[in-house]
């Protein structure tokens, strides 16, 4: 492919990116396949000579698009969004023509130095304390991560160093192998297996604190094990916290996560979720998420750019990622992106208000931002039995939880197209899909009378019918 044919097949493929995404929703938005069956359609080797352009794009709607989960689908309620937007997308064409591997300010120093001023602006647009934005007079600075798992592990060997050196200075003789094996770190039982997977890299010890009726770790908690430990001759370093957490106790790193909850900030009524961040010494939110840039980009700030030097990331070479937030910044401005992350609180409570509505489901957590945790009223084994009705029809796509030993249905506010009705119509199908999984758990006659009214019992007479047809005469 020489230049003349990468500007006729790059319009071609911006021209297929747009058309795809216009039309997403008319895609199932779950794909129906068994695993493995991409091998049966593709050569088991490459080919020795080259194939054509054309035969390669007839093969991404053959092999590659009947096994895709379309998370750009306003179908799609799973997980957790995955921040999408055109101006990323170009910037994202930019950063892989320029194609530098920065792993120094020589290597690169547009690379280096915009990544630097971008995390300054996002830590402005969430008003961050000074000390963590490099163009001030504080000691701290950002650094774009590929993912919070990674900014997770980060703080953690910088805290494990920044121990291991304090615990030296006091006592010279002491190992560092002698105080790794005594140095212990906290998180809340209801964190990602990222934090505790962070421990294990870097062999340290993890304890779990619990937490209270709301899913947060209480400092009261946290300061009694904390003392139980070190009684126990063992030396707190770190914690991984949840929003709101504020220290007690002293020579511990405290870094916040706020993976998915972090692009909120932006907004002043979701501010004060953040309060108390002045006492962290590192913080984290993934951009990638709910903020308009294409994945990878998890934005990570630390106060003391000492304390992570030899540790602002795992790999040496690093894209310019920079970029994508730099055209989104631009093109969005501040107010934009307000009005996006707006938008999609106001569709969750959207949401919300239906579930509440009807008198079947409950609401199983505080629904603050983009995510709502709902359920049938009833055993696991029903919400289960609606969540596999929901993943097979293929026409929305919802993951569960466990809060509380309960089976939960998480529905999140995720693509960037998604509106009103999308919200109508999802909640429509749960709706309908209920009666049958209701049917087949044989509740409904238990409830018919106060939750359903006298014409859905018209409707679960047919659902019996139906139900007794396709598995009951099948047999005869």
């Amino acid at each position: 492919m020489d230049a003349a044919e990468f500007r006729r097949r790059g319009k071609e493929m911006v021209d297929y990116v747009a058309d795809y995404l216009e039309n997403i929703e008319k895609r199932p938005v779950y794909p129906d396949l068994e695993p493995g069956y991409l091998r049966s359609l593709i050569p088991n080797e490459a080919p020795l000579e080259p194939e054509s352009y054309e035969d390669i794009i007839k093969d991404v709607e053959r092999v590659i698009m009947p096994g895709v989960t379309h998370w750009h689908s306003p179908y799609f309620f799973a997980y957790f969004p995955a921040a999408s937007s055109y101006p990323a997308m170009v910037a994202d064409m930019l950063c892989g023509a320029i194609g530098c591997i920065g792993f120094s300010w020589a290597a690169s120093p547009a690379c280096t130095e915009l990544e630097t001023v971008m995390l300054d602006w996002l830590g402005k647009m969430l008003q961050l304390p000074e000390c963590f934005i490099a163009g001030t007079h504080g000691r701290g600075g950002g650094v774009i991560q590929g993912t919070a798992s990674e900014a997770t592990l980060m703080s953690l060997l910088a805290a494990r160093c920044k121990a291991v050196r304090r615990v030296q200075a006091i006592n010279a003789k002491k190992s560092e192998s002698e105080i790794l094996s005594k140095l212990v770190a906290y998180t809340s039982d209801q964190a990602h297996s990222s934090v505790e997977r962070a421990a294990l890299i870097g062999a340290v010890m993890m304890r779990k604190v619990p937490t209270d009726n709301h899913y947060a770790v209480r400092k009261e908690m946290l300061k009694k094990m904390v003392e139980e430990d070190k009684a126990a001759g063992l030396i707190p370093f770190y914690f991984c916290a949840t929003l709101g957490t504020t220290p007690s106790c002293e020579n511990m790193w405290m870094h916040i996560d706020a993976a998915y909850a972090g692009s909120a900030f932006v907004c002043p009524e979701f501010r004060p979720l953040l309060n108390g961040v002045e006492f962290a010494d590192s913080f984290n939110f993934n951009p990638h998420k709910w903020l308009l840039v294409n994945f990878d980009c998890s934005a990570m700030w630390v106060k003391e750019r000492a304390d992570i030097i030899g540790h602002w990331q795992i790999p040496l070479g690093r894209r310019f990622r920079s970029l994508k937030m730099w055209f989104v910044f631009r093109m969005y401005g501040l107010k934009g992106l307000q009005a996006h992350i707006r938008k999609q609180v106001a569709l969750a409570k959207e949401f919300e208000s239906l579930v509440r509505a009807d008198k079947r489901f409950e609401i199983c957590a505080e629904v603050v931002l983009g995510l709502v945790c709902f359920r049938l009223k009833g055993s696991n084994e029903l919400n289960q039995e609606l969540l596999k009705r929901i993943t097979k029809s293929r026409e929305i796509h919802l993951v569960p939880c466990q809060l509380s030993g309960r089976f939960v249905l998480r529905f999140a506010i995720c693509a960037r197209s998604t509106e009103s009705h999308h919200i109508q119509q999802a909640w429509q199908h749960i709706t309908q899909l209920t009666f049958d999984a209701l049917v087949y758990a044989g509740s409904v006659s238990s409830v018919c009378k106060t939750c359903l009214g006298v014409n859905s019992v018209f409707r679960v007479v047919e659902l019996r019918l139906n139900y007794f047809a396709k598995n009951v005469l099948r047999t005869l």
